[in-house]
């Protein structure tokens, strides 16, 4: 007997069919890397989904592309207050609420914005020439665009940065990286995105809560997400909605005389297909500005240097020119 759940259904053509086995591939694959990541959790769901054709192709519903993603789907199941204790609770949510699931897929998209990453962004923007005006792709809520409003602390040794600040983000280094001794001038900042969301909204602010992995470092993740928030809250920067190809150089455009821009970004141009983010490299070379890209290696695998020794790492770049590899949620950075 053939059985479908929500928006599956059966007699499906094999083009359905192997997109449904694509998708399971991609959350056999994820369950590694929420493993790797200190989410065991989210590891046991990911097989779960991986192994359950039926769920498979409840998700082979939503539309291709991002809305697919684990990371979306997982994230909008917690916003709604589903349980991550074990796979059967998981889906038993998802399959009683699944129109609800799938509204909040349809209306969010995954914006982990994970403000620890400024630890790894730090040494490369305090070695430019300021004062900097600071351009975010992917900005989400801003919380990376305040790297001179939050405290350091690298392998343990004494915070620097303004003693004020509700958020100290700490980062293990390797290899001979230079550690600051202090966080840079920025005189404007801006931030581009799709969907910008306010650090100021409480919506806001639990959406991307939602998006932290249940773990380990869930406590602090978080803590470290609503110290951020209330920082931006108190001075929000400059938003744009669009397409970064088509507003970029608007942006830029915008920034104060005399101030060195910066165009950064972390983990947003996987997001993109080769040709787009050749494009965006493209654009980026024409504009009188300084690049930093803090992405997974395989989004320029042309870079010299560019693969990690650890695979979920990022690769780190200047222009152009790989740096150094730092963790994905900014907890260590080596020197390359």
């Amino acid at each position: 007997m053939c059985r479908s759940l929500g928006r599956g259904r059966c007699g499906r053509g094999v083009g359905v069919l192997e997109g449904a086995g694509r998708l399971a591939r991609v959350w056999a694959r994820m369950a590694v890397n929420f493993e790797e990541g200190g989410s065991s959790a989210y590891a046991r769901i990911a097989r779960g989904v991986a192994a359950d054709e039926e769920l498979v192709g409840l998700f082979s519903g939503l539309p291709e592309g991002n809305k697919r993603q684990p990371n979306l789907l997982l994230g909008a199941v917690r916003y709604l207050g589903g349980p991550v204790g074990s796979f059967a609770g998981w889906r038993a949510f998802v399959v009683e609420h699944w129109e609800r699931v799938a509204q909040v897929v349809l209306e969010q998209s995954t914006q982990t914005n994970e403000v620890r990453r400024c630890a790894t962004l730090l040494p490369v923007l305090a070695g430019l020439a300021g004062p900097l005006a600071l351009v975010e792709v992917g900005a989400s809520a801003g919380l990376c665009l305040y790297p001179d409003r939050y405290r350091y602390s690298y392998d343990g040794g004494a915070p620097l940065g303004p003693k004020g600040s509700p958020v100290v983000l700490e980062c293990a280094t390797s290899g001979g990286v230079v550690v600051p001794d202090r966080v840079p001038e920025v005189v404007w900042r801006a931030g581009i995105d799709l969907n910008p969301l306010d650090a100021g909204d409480e919506g806001d602010v639990r959406w991307l809560e939602s998006l932290v992995w249940p773990g380990d470092e869930e406590a602090a993740r978080v803590e470290r997400l609503r110290g951020a928030a209330s920082v931006v809250a108190a001075d929000p920067p400059l938003m744009w909605s669009g397409d970064v190809l088509e507003v970029l150089g608007q942006v830029v455009g915008r920034a104060p005389e005399g101030a060195t821009v910066v165009v950064f970004h972390s983990a947003v141009l996987a997001y993109l297909g080769r040709g787009e983010r050749d494009r965006f490299a493209a654009l980026v070379g024409e504009l009188p500005v300084r690049w930093v890209s803090n992405e997974g290696w395989g989004v320029f695998p042309e870079w010299e240097g560019a693969r990690p020794e650890r695979e979920e790492d990022f690769t780190l770049a200047l222009d152009g020119r790989v740096v150094g590899h730092a963790g994905e949620h900014g907890q260590r950075l080596s020197r390359w």
